[in-house]
């Protein structure tokens, strides 16, 4: 089965994302892990304290949290992991050993255990993860069905590649993807780059039989294009490349796909450039 982590610290927005991962694994012959990390000792930010007393209440939640709905999904494994350490690092690593095909966190989160977890580390889960990451904020209704995803496409020559798996979500969920071409240049070349891009995404869709349409528009910021057109069609997901950055020192998220994680108030999948699917698909 599809192994997929669920980032989970408790809080109302982390449910809402193990909601949203239950539908997600349903669709997608996928298997969850709930994992929660105790903050490990070398971290600057506070302690968890009491953590023996924590982690027994976590274990108490979690067993709470699987016997409710387990029942009403029987046809997908639920299980749980506690780690210790740095969160980011430990999501990651879980989804790493588990050869896991998709990581799910909430953007936002306070708990009883720990304040904020989730929303301090989300960006460094995206960044620091092997596998796509589904990044989702508070308040989003769960009961709606995955029927619309927008993956935009511009001049750069990565920005394919999340096709492959955004036509895999897509086909699981009998959803439409709308692939939508951004201009940030008047110049010929660069648009011309889009299209040939573009053309190459939307003959992977045909070839697959994933249902899609194109639009396209004239923007300065992707991030914010990307946003607003997704609010327009009302869609249900955003798939963008992470345009991932690295130095010897620092992991660094690409600015428009760190400004859409972050503002976006729809669910955003986020897939590196060098991201091998799980699904075997590619092109």
């Amino acid at each position: 089965m599809n192994k997929i982590i669920v980032a989970i610290d408790f809080s109302d927005c982390s449910i809402n994302a193990f909601f949203h991962a239950l539908s997600i694994a349903e669709h997608c012959d996928g298997e969850l892990v709930l994992l929660w990390v105790a903050k490990g000792a070398g971290e600057k930010e506070k302690y968890v304290e009491g953590l023996k007393d924590a982690s027994k209440d976590v274990q108490n939640a979690f067993e709470d949290l699987i016997s409710k709905y387990q029942p009403e999904h029987p046809s997908v494994k639920i299980s749980w992991k506690i780690r210790n350490g740095k969160i980011y690092t430990e999501v990651t690593e879980e989804a790493r050993s588990q050869k896991a095909m998709l990581i799910i966190t909430g953007t936002h989160g306070a708990s009883g255990f720990e304040e904020f977890w989730i929303g301090s580390n989300a960006n460094k889960i995206v960044s620091a993860s092997t596998c796509p990451v589904i990044t989702i904020r508070g308040g989003i209704n769960i009961t709606r069905p995955l029927m619309k995803i927008v993956l935009p496409i511009d001049s750069a020559e990565e920005t394919r590649q999340k096709a492959s798996f955004t036509g895999f979500i897509a086909k699981r969920h009998n959803a439409e993807v709308f692939v939508l071409r951004l201009y940030t240049s008047k110049i010929k070349a660069m648009r011309h780059n889009v299209d040939l891009y573009c053309a190459q995404v939307t003959r992977h869709f045909e070839e697959e039989k994933i249902k899609h349409q194109v639009a396209h528009m004239d923007c300065v910021n992707i991030s914010d294009a990307t946003i607003e057109y997704a609010k327009k069609i009302d869609a249900n997901l955003i798939a963008v490349m992470t345009e991932q950055e690295t130095t010897t020192a620092n992991i660094f998220l690409g600015p428009y796909a760190h400004q859409i994680v972050n503002h976006s108030p729809i669910p955003v999948l986020s897939i590196h450039p060098k991201d091998t699917l799980a699904t075997g698909q590619g092109f």
